[in-house]
């Protein structure tokens, strides 16, 4: 996984580097290797809000992109609660393709079990009812 470490506000010095691909170590072992990763650090420069250091990550899979947000008073600990949380979107994400997978599985194993062939689609085999009208 390629991981890109941005900055708006805020200085990105090798130790935040290092700590963001220590966080997302995780997100990278459950992904492939041609994904790309984009944190985006940043201060907001609202005194009113006590919550100014963000961390927003974007993840971009194939055919997917899960972002996540977090806002708190240290900035580590906003990069902690995102890896947190893409770690999170990331095993539900595996979870479905992986339902889905078996699923597909499942009922070609079926149609085979019946005597028909696995490429034979529901619409094809008719749905009892007569043609025309």
């Amino acid at each position: 996984m390629r991981i890109e470490v941005k900055g708006r506000n805020v200085p990105v010095s090798e130790d935040l580097r290092q700590h963001v691909s220590r966080r997302f170590r995780v997100v990278a072992k459950q992904v492939s290797e041609l994904a790309e990763l984009e944190v985006e650090l940043f201060e907001e420069r609202n005194p009113a809000n006590p919550d100014c250091h963000v961390a927003e990550a974007t993840l971009h899979l194939k055919g997917v992109t899960l972002r996540a947000r977090s806002a708190s008073r240290d900035l580590l600990h906003s990069i902690n609660e995102v890896s947190d949380e893409l770690g999170v979107q990331v095993k539900r994400h595996r979870d479905k393709r992986r339902k889905r997978r078996e699923g597909r599985s499942a009922s070609a194993a079926a149609l085979e079990e019946a005597g028909l062939p696995a490429d034979v689609t529901v619409a094809q085999q008719g749905s009892g009812a007569p043609a025309g009208g």
